[in-house]
């Protein structure tokens, strides 16, 4: 991971975020729930410790929902244009996963874990060598 501190923001502007330089793991996942909520054939997410993660403008609406695990999971969006920005509560939980097609600069993704490639749309082709799941990691 970059020293640079991360900055982010929604699709309208009016939430904006940065992440302290600190070390993440980079999730690509598969699931029903993450094809959804991104339209598209996965969502993907950095996971970092909450206490690294700041809301520098703007306000967040939260949404619980079920996991395709069956766990609840906290969702924080803009209320204004519903851009997801995390899952998780920064007060309670140790760790958020940011949504990375939020963040301002593009993040290398080729070292990324794979999840719930059990349920991966028919033609997605995982990379050579890379970590897969066929559901959460044990």
């Amino acid at each position: 991971m970059s020293d640079e501190t991360l900055t982010g923001g929604c699709n309208c502007g009016q939430v904006r975020y940065e992440i302290k330089p600190t070390s993440t793991k980079l999730v690509v996942c598969h699931c029903t729930s993450c094809q959804k909520q991104s339209a598209s054939a996965f969502g993907m997410a950095m996971i970092v410790p909450s206490d690294d993660v700041e809301l520098t403008a703007g306000k967040l609406k939260k949404w619980t929902r079920t996991a395709d695990s069956g766990n609840l999971q906290d969702v924080y969006f803009c209320e204004n244009c519903g851009t997801r920005i995390w899952h998780g509560n920064k007060e309670n939980e140790e760790s958020l996963k940011v949504r990375v097609g939020a963040l301002d600069t593009p993040v290398d993704i080729s070292q990324a874990v794979h999840i719930w490639t059990a349920s991966k749309l028919p033609g997605v082709v995982l990379p050579d060598g890379v970590k897969s799941f066929p559901q959460n990691p044990g």
